[in-house]
């Protein structure tokens, strides 16, 4: 799946690796979810991605099922 970022910016939120709340770097990634090579364009959809900057664990969530 391709993907493409956009700014990321810092916000405290509950880590559940960690089993806390730690600083996430979080950004909206447009992700396309087909794998077909014809009608690609139609197939992509937002994601909200988190990534804990004490672990690491990082967490994706379309933003379509929120």
């Amino acid at each position: 799946m391709a993907g493409e970022h956009h700014t990321a910016q810092t916000q405290i939120e509950p880590c559940e690796n960690c089993k806390r709340e730690t600083t996430h770097t979080v950004s909206i990634e447009i992700r396309t979810e087909s794998m077909k090579q014809e009608n690609t364009e139609f197939s992509r959809e937002p994601y909200r991605v988190a990534t804990c900057q004490k672990c690491g664990e990082t967490t994706s969530q379309r933003m379509n099922n929120v």
